[in-house]
C-alpha cells in the first residue's frame, strides 16, 4: 500500500505485522496447550486464540481501505473541480 506520509505507511504496516504475529502466537500457543487433551479442543482452541489478533488485522486492513478511498476521493475532487473552472471559463 502507498501513503502519502512514509512515517504513517511504516507504522500501519508495522502494527499490520504485530497483529499476524500474534495472529501466529495465538493461535499456536493455544493450540499445544490443548493438544495433550483432545485434537478437537486444540482446534478450538487455536481458532478462539487466533481471534484478537484477527480483529487487530481487520481494524487496520478497515483504516487502510478508508484511507485509500479518501486518497482516491481527494483526486476526483481535484478533476471535477479543474473540469468546472474550464466549463465556466
Amino acid at each position: 500500500m502507498r501513503f502519502s506520509h512514509k512515517a504513517l505507511g511504516f507504522v500501519v504496516n508495522f502494527l499490520l505485522g504485530v497483529a499476524w504475529g500474534a495472529v501466529l502466537l495465538g493461535t499456536l500457543s493455544s493450540f499445544f496447550s490443548f493438544y495433550h487433551q483432545s485434537f478437537p479442543l486444540a482446534i478450538v482452541s487455536a481458532v478462539i486464540g487466533a481471534l484478537p489478533g484477527l480483529f487487530f488485522v481487520l481494524l487496520l486492513e478497515y483504516f487502510i481501505t478508508e484511507k485509500e478511498k479518501l486518497d482516491e476521493l481527494k483526486k476526483q475532487t481535484a478533476i471535477l473541480e479543474k473540469l468546472l473552472e474550464e466549463k465556466n471559463s
